[in-house]
């Protein structure tokens, strides 16, 4: 009988010690997530920053082609022809 107890002592400590590492992977898992969520979130952050630096970019642009700046002037004129389109396209759907 000793050898069936050894038997069920070894597979106990077996399974107490698979346990114990799926435990450790579970804790790991759910640290890992968190940081990939905070890394898609600052992302997503820096990801608007640049959109939002890209828009001032194009505005400051424009503006120096109104001021009189030869290196924009046809992309400047192209926004407008853009706007004026917009603005007609709205006035037709409000005329009907």
């Amino acid at each position: 009988m000793s050898k069936i107890e050894e038997i069920v002592d070894a597979l106990e400590n077996k399974v107490s010690k698979v346990l114990h590492k799926q435990e450790v992977l579970k804790q790991t898992n759910a640290r890992l997530s968190q940081q990939l969520e905070d890394q898609q979130q600052k992302l997503l952050e820096q990801q608007e920053l640049i959109a939002s630096w890209a828009e001032k970019y194009e505005t400051l642009k424009i503006a120096n082609s109104m001021l009189g700046s030869d290196e924009n002037k046809r992309e400047t004129k192209l926004k407008i022809n853009a706007l004026i389109r917009d603005i007609d396209h709205c006035i037709a759907q409000l005329s009907e």
